[in-house]
C-alpha cells in the first residue's frame, strides 16, 4: 500500500516538476507578464490614489479606496492565474506535441490533475506575492488592525472552486482544438464581470447580481475585504467559507467527471491528437 501511495505521488509530482520546467524555458515570457501584471496593479491602485483629483472631492479616504482597489486586483491576479494554469493545460501540452504521450501513459487522470492544481497553487502565490510587494512599496498602507490567518483561510478555501471550474473549462481545448482555448478566456471575463473585482456587486443591475451569487470569485473578495479591512462588511468571516467549502464539493468532483467524459469521447473521435 505504501509503494503504491508512492508512485500515485510520484507522478503528481512528475507533473508539479514538469511545469515548472517549462516555466524554466519560457522565462522570458514570465518576466514579460509579471512586468505587464505589475503595471496593470498599479495602474487601478492609481486610480484609487487619484479619486479625490478626479472627483474634485477633499473628504474622499483615498487609502482606503487604494487598498480596496488592491485586494480586488491581487485576488483577481491569484484565482485567474489558478483558472489559467489548470484550463490551459490542454492547451499546453498541444504546444509542447505531449498530448497523446500523455493521455495514453499509464498515468491516472487524477494524478495528472493533482499535479496540475498544486503547481497552479503554488504558482499562483508566488506570482501574487510578489506583484503584492512592488505595489505595496508604492503606498503607505496600513494592514494593523487585519486578521491575515482569516484572509489566507479564505483564499485557499476559495481556491479549490477555482480549480474545479479550471478543469470545466479545460474541456473546451479538449473538444475544441482551434478556438476552445479563447473560449475560456469568456469564462474568465464572465467572472470578471460579476465578481466585483473593483466594485461592489451592489452596483451592477440586479440580473447581474444574482449570477454574482454562483460566483466563488465574490465571496473571496468579499470575505478577503472583511479581514483585511474590518467594518467594511457586517458579515461572520465564516459565512464565506461555507459557501466557498459547498462550491469546491460541487465543482472539483463534477470537473474530474466532466473531464473523463470528454477525454473518452476525443479518444474516441480523434480529435485528442489534433493541434488546431
Amino acid at each position: 500500500m505504501i509503494k503504491g501511495l508512492q508512485l500515485e505521488f510520484r507522478q503528481s509530482y512528475a507533473f508539479i516538476a514538469r511545469n515548472f520546467n517549462l516555466v524554466k524555458r519560457y522565462w522570458g515570457w514570465e518576466v514579460v507578464w509579471l512586468a505587464y501584471s505589475i503595471a496593470n496593479a498599479l495602474s487601478v491602485t492609481f486610480i484609487g490614489a487619484g479619486a479625490g483629483e478626479i472627483t474634485g472631492q477633499t473628504d474622499i479616504d483615498t487609502d482606503f479606496l487604494i487598498t480596496y482597489l488592491l485586494i480586488g486586483t491581487l485576488v483577481w491576479r491569484f484565482l485567474a492565474s489558478i483558472f489559467n494554469n489548470i484550463s490551459e493545460m490542454i492547451a499546453w501540452e498541444r504546444w509542447e506535441g505531449t498530448i497523446e504521450y500523455t493521455f495514453m501513459a499509464p498515468v491516472r487522470r487524477f494524478n495528472q490533475m493533482l499535479g496540475q492544481t498544486v503547481f497552479a497553487i503554488i504558482y499562483s502565490l508566488i506570482f501574487t506575492v510578489i506583484i503584492g510587494a512592488v505595489v505595496a512599496s508604492f503606498f503607505e498602507l496600513d494592514f494593523s488592525e487585519a486578521d491575515l490567518v482569516s484572509a489566507t483561510l479564505i483564499l485557499l478555501v476559495g481556491s479549490l472552486s477555482f480549480v474545479g471550474i479550471g478543469v470545466v473549462a479545460s474541456i473546451l481545448p479538449l473538444l475544441y482544438p482551434e478556438r476552445g482555448a479563447q473560449m475560456t478566456n469568456i469564462v474568465q471575463a464572465f467572472f470578471l464581470l460579476v465578481s466585483g473585482i473593483y466594485y461592489p456587486i451592489s452596483v451592477l443591475p440586479k440580473w447581474l447580481q444574482v449570477l454574482a451569487r454562483f460566483s466563488p470569485a465574490t465571496y473571496v473578495l468579499e470575505g478577503m475585504r472583511a479581514a483585511l479591512l474590518p467594518g467594511t462588511v457586517d458579515k461572520e468571516l465564516t459565512s464565506f467559507v461555507w459557501p466557498l467549502l459547498l462550491m469546491g464539493l460541487v465543482m472539483l468532483p463534477l470537473g474530474i467527471y466532466l473531464f473523463q467524459r470528454a477525454e473518452r469521447y476525443t479518444k474516441r473521435t480523434g480529435k485528442l491528437k489534433r493541434s488546431g
